[in-house]
């Protein structure tokens, strides 16, 4: 395994607790690890959209924001974004705003995907940025993540249901 594949992993597995952390409240469990180009954590959550009752509260965004205020400004070039499932249109896109260097993701999202799945947003030399975009590191751990957190789901009665928006 090349360096890059060993950080990529290390930076994947804490993306990968914070989807579990987003998991135990009751989140759909998505977590993001957002680096420098030298390897510092500018930001980590999971998602918080039932929690903060946003709808752009995706652990990409949020850790997004963290990081424009960790710099001080909303570009974050030579960063790389850290995510256990492939964002959807509106982190992308922040993505494309912030001129992120990197996207690196576990596992595809074949109905809402916007990196490789649905659209290849960054990628498609539609837009005046272009990002990497690396896709695998514990793509079956995440991916087992969120299908056993659905499947939980929809074996509880209806009524301890927390309603995912």
């Amino acid at each position: 395994m090349s360096g890059q594949q060993e950080a990529d992993r290390h930076f994947m597995a804490m993306a990968y607790g914070e989807a579990e952390a987003a998991a135990r409240r009751d989140e759909v469990p998505v977590g993001a690890v957002l680096v420098d180009a030298d390897g510092n954590i500018l930001g980590r959550d999971g998602n918080r959209t039932i929690e903060l009752s946003d709808p752009s509260a995706h652990a990409e965004m949020l850790v997004l924001r963290a990081g424009g205020a960790a710099v001080g400004n909303y570009r974050l070039e030579g960063a790389t974004l850290f995510v256990t499932l492939e964002p959807c249109l509106m982190c992308m896109g922040a993505m494309i705003h912030a001129r992120l260097d990197r996207l690196v993701f576990a596992a595809c999202d074949p109905k809402t995907g916007a990196a490789v799945s649905r659209y290849q947003i960054g990628r498609d030399q539609l837009l005046n940025h272009r990002l990497t975009v690396t896709q695998g590191p514990m793509a079956e751990e995440c991916g087992a993540l969120l299908r056993d957190f659905f499947r939980m789901r929809r074996e509880l009665p209806a009524e301890l249901r927390v309603t995912v928006r």
